[in-house]
């Protein structure tokens, strides 16, 4: 595959965090580890106590992430231990898988970030937060746009792809999961399949506001591909020339895995 391009928008902070998407393959319908944000190293008055408040709040993550629909926010601990935790599922993977994928988030937040308070973890199924600052409800716009640089779509698509993640910005804030699918039926140019999701802490309003801030921010960037996905703090989307979604780990010609290549990190940091 060719080189793929990374862009991403940033609120500024007082404490920088190091965005890291690194290397890796991001298999639509297997669980792999698609990137990582961890703070810098801090160093712990109580550490003892911090590290069981962390594990316990991963274990209650796990627990209740897949009863409640894929979603589930908590904090565990008192002052300055004290830390607050979310999950969220992609919207169609069933809860054994949700309960799987938010085990491995966490052991690769643990493996990954040892060290850090302040970590976000995105994997094919799920995405994990834990933060000593409580950001639950609280909107984030920073987002990563992933896309292939030489897989371009047939240019009189460009404007009906774009129509139909516009729509799914719109529609998804008033489902129930804050989870919508759609697909673009081109004929004999094939279909588009897109899908758009938001973390449930976070009102309606939000989630249409942060999808349609992802798709106005990189829309000259990823208009013209036929293969993109952009992960947010608190929203997500996805757009393919295969069907990626409800457990399709192929495409509809049942032989080409579904597969993205990550090699080239570029960021762009601004204050939206």
């Amino acid at each position: 595959m060719g080189a793929f391009k990374f862009l991403s928008t940033l609120y500024l902070s007082t404490t920088l965090l190091l965005i890291i998407f690194g290397s890796f393959f991001c298999c639509a319908d297997t669980n792999l580890n698609c990137g990582r944000q961890c703070s810098k190293s801090d160093s712990f008055t109580t550490e003892n106590d911090f590290k069981a408040n962390l594990k316990n709040l991963l274990d209650s993550l796990a627990e209740n992430g897949p009863l409640f629909r894929g979603f589930y926010s908590t904090s565990n601990g008192e002052s300055s231990n004290q830390i607050f935790g979310l999950v969220q599922c992609r919207g169609d993977v069933s809860s054994i898988d949700c309960g799987s994928c938010i085990k491995n988030s966490s052991a690769f937040a643990l493996s990954e970030c040892p060290e850090s308070k302040d970590v976000m973890i995105w994997f094919t199924w799920c995405f994990l937060r834990y933060s000593t600052d409580n950001f639950v409800g609280v909107l984030s716009q920073t987002s990563v746009a992933i896309f292939n640089d030489t897989n371009y779509d047939d240019p009189s698509l460009v404007s009906y792809g774009l129509s139909l993640m516009s729509g799914l910005a719109s529609s998804a804030s008033y489902q129930n999961l804050m989870f919508q699918t759609d697909v673009l039926n081109a004929g004999m140019k094939g279909k588009r399949y897109g899908m758009a999701q938001c973390t449930r802490d976070i009102s309606g309003s939000d989630c249409a506001q942060c999808l349609n801030s992802q798709l106005a921010t990189f829309r000259t960037t990823i208009g013209s591909k036929k293969d993109w996905e952009i992960y947010g703090f608190n929203c997500f989307m996805w757009y393919h020339d295969h069907q990626f979604y409800f457990n399709f780990s192929t495409s509809a010609d049942g032989g080409r895995t579904i597969c993205i290549s990550l090699a080239v990190l570029m960021m762009v940091v601004m204050i939206l």
